[in-house]
C-alpha cells in the first residue's frame, strides 16, 4: 500500500474510531456490540501490558454487572485459577486476594500475579459478597500445563469421597513418577519409544471418575458445590496434557492445536456446567490475541493451526464476540527466554507495514474500532498486514522474525482496542531485573528492512 493510501486509511480509521478517554462511557459501543452474546473473548497483544489487563478488567466488570456474565475464564492452569475461584466465592481459607494468587508459582508468574489481576480479584470477591450462591461469578483456568497439580487434585478429591478409588488413581498416575516433576521428560521418552505411554491409565481414570459422578456428588455434600466438576476437569486435563506433552516432540502445529482444542472444550464444559445452575450462562475469556483471534484470518491458519477464537466462532456463531488489543510502543514485562527472570523492556515502535503503525498514524492515543463495518473508507483494512504478538518472551533484536505475522484484522476480530503508548504490567514480586524506572533502549541490531 502506498504512503498516500496508508494516510487516507489512517484518516478514515481516526474518524470512525471511538476515543477512549478513561470514562465509564468508553466501553458503551463495545457493550452494544456484545449484546446478549454468551462468549466474549478479550485478547491481548502481550502477556505483560498494564493497559490490556486493566481494560479487560473494566470491560469484564461491566459485562458482569450489565450483561450477566457468569464466569471469567483465563489462559491459566485449572488448579491455580480454581484456588482464586474459591476465594472470590468466599469458599477458601485464603486471607486476601494476594494469597489466593499464590498458586501461580510456575513461569511466568507475573502473567497472573500482577497488580491489575490482584485488583480485579479483590473487586470480584466484593461483588460476590452480596450475591446468592447461584449468582456468584467464578474465575477459572482453561490451560493444560498443570499435569502434576491436576493429578494431585483428583486424588485429593477422591480421598474425600472414595478412598479406595483414590488409591486406584494414585497407582494409575504413578505411571509418571519415574520422570520427575517435568512432564516434558515424559513426553520426550514416550515420543521416542523409550518407555510405554501412560495414555491407558489416564483415560481409565477419567472414565471411572465420570461413571461414579452421581455417587460421588452424594458423598461429597460437605465439599464445595462444584467439587465434582472441578475433579472431572482435572482428570480431563491430565488426559489431554498426557497427549500434549507427547505431541510437543512431534509437531508444533499438532501440539498447538491440541492445546487450543483443550481450552475451547474447557470453555464449553464450563458453560454447560454453569447452565445447569443459572438461567443463561455467559463467559468472558482472557487470553492472548493469538489464541482468541480467528486463526483462519492469519498465517497461523495457513500453516494448519487453529485456535480458540476459530473454534468458538465455528461452534457458536453470532453468540461469540472476539475483541483484539494492539499497541504501537511503550514498555512490557517479559523475559529474554523461557524460565528466565521478568524484565521491564522497551517495546519498539511498530513496523511501518503493520496494523499498529497504521493506528498510530491516526493521531489518536487510544480508541475502540468496530471491524464488522460496511464503511467503504475502511474496506482496505481487510488487506493483510503485519500484526505484532509479544508473549512471555520479547526479543526486540529480532522483532520482525520473532513477533510479527500476517493477518486480516477485520476477519480475525469483531473489534479492536488500540492503546498507542502502553506500560509494563507490575509483577507482585519485583526481582532485581524488573525496576519501575525507564528501561534502557535495546541496541539497534535487528534488520529493520525485513
Amino acid at each position: 500500500m502506498s504512503a498516500q493510501l496508508s494516510r487516507t486509511l489512517a484518516s478514515a480509521v481516526g474518524e470512525f474510531a471511538h476515543p477512549l478517554r478513561g470514562t465509564h462511557e468508553d466501553y458503551d459501543p463495545l457493550l452494544a456490540l456484545v449484546g446478549d452474546a454468551r462468549f466474549i473473548l478479550l485478547g491481548e497483544a502481550s502477556h505483560g501490558t498494564h493497559e490490556f489487563y486493566s481494560a479487560r478488567a473494566e470491560i469484564s466488570k461491566r459485562l458482569i454487572r450489565e450483561r450477566g456474565v457468569s464466569a471469567v475464564a483465563v489462559e491459566a492452569d485449572w488448579p491455580d485459577a480454581y484456588r482464586v475461584n474459591r476465594y472470590v466465592r468466599a469458599d477458601s481459607a485464603d486471607a486476601d486476594a494476594e494469597q489466593s494468587l499464590a498458586g501461580f508459582r510456575r513461569f511466568p508468574q507475573w502473567m497472573w500475579r500482577n497488580a491489575d489481576v490482584l485488583d480485579f480479584v479483590g473487586w470480584l470477591r466484593a461483588h460476590n459478597e452480596s450475591r446468592a450462591e447461584g449468582d456468584k461469578v467464578g474465575f477459572y483456568g482453561i490451560d493444560l500445563y498443570s499435569l502434576h497439580a491436576s493429578m494431585e487434585a483428583v486424588i485429593r478429591y477422591l480421598r474425600e469421597v472414595d478412598p479406595d478409588a483414590a488409591r486406584r488413581a494414585a497407582r494409575r498416575y504413578g505411571c509418571f513418577d519415574r520422570y520427575g516433576p517435568e512432564p516434558q521428560q515424559y513426553g520426550y521418552a514416550a515420543r521416542l519409544g523409550l518407555t510405554p505411554t501412560c495414555e491407558a491409565e489416564v483415560v481409565e481414570q477419567l472414565l471411572e471418575l465420570q461413571k461414579s459422578a452421581a455417587a460421588y456428588a452424594q458423598r461429597g455434600r460437605n465439599l464445595s458445590p462444584d467439587a465434582q466438576f472441578f475433579a472431572e476437569q482435572n482428570a480431563r486435563l491430565v488426559r489431554n496434557a498426557e497427549r500434549y506433552y507427547r505431541a510437543m516432540f512431534d509437531s508444533r502445529v499438532n501440539s498447538w492445536n491440541m492445546r487450543d482444542r483443550h481450552m475451547a472444550d474447557t470453555i464449553d464444559a464450563l458453560i454447560d456446567y454453569l447452565g445447569n445452575t443459572q438461567r443463561t450462562a455467559k463467559v468472558v475469556v482472557w487470553a492472548h490475541n493469538s489464541h482468541l483471534g480467528d486463526a483462519r484470518a492469519t498465517e497461523m491458519g495457513s500453516a494448519g493451526e487453529l485456535n480458540v477464537g476459530q473454534l468458538v466462532r465455528q461452534r457458536h456463531g453470532d453468540d461469540a464476540v472476539l475483541i483484539g488489543f494492539t499497541t504501537h510502543r511503550g514498555t512490557v514485562t517479559a523475559a529474554d527466554d523461557w524460565d528466565e527472570p521478568a524484565r521491564r523492556k522497551t517495546v519498539r515502535p511498530a513496523l511501518g507495514e503493520s496494523y499498529e503503525a497504521l493506528f498510530h498514524q491516526t493521531g489518536r492515543s487510544n480508541f475502540y474500532l468496530p471491524l464488522a463495518s460496511d464503511h467503504d473508507a475502511l474496506s482496505d483494512l481487510s488487506q493483510p498486514r503485519l500484526e505484532r504478538a509479544i508473549g512471555v518472551i520479547y526479543r526486540p533484536e529480532s522483532e520482525r522474525q520473532s513477533h510479527y505475522f500476517q493477518a486480516d484484522l477485520p476477519a480475525q476480530f469483531d473489534a479492536v482496542l488500540h492503546y498507542d503508548v502502553t506500560r509494563a504490567v507490575e509483577p507482585l514480586e519485583r526481582t532485581p531485573h524488573w525496576h519501575p524506572g525507564e528501561p534502557e533502549e535495546p541496541p539497534e541490531t535487528y534488520p529493520t528492512a525485513l
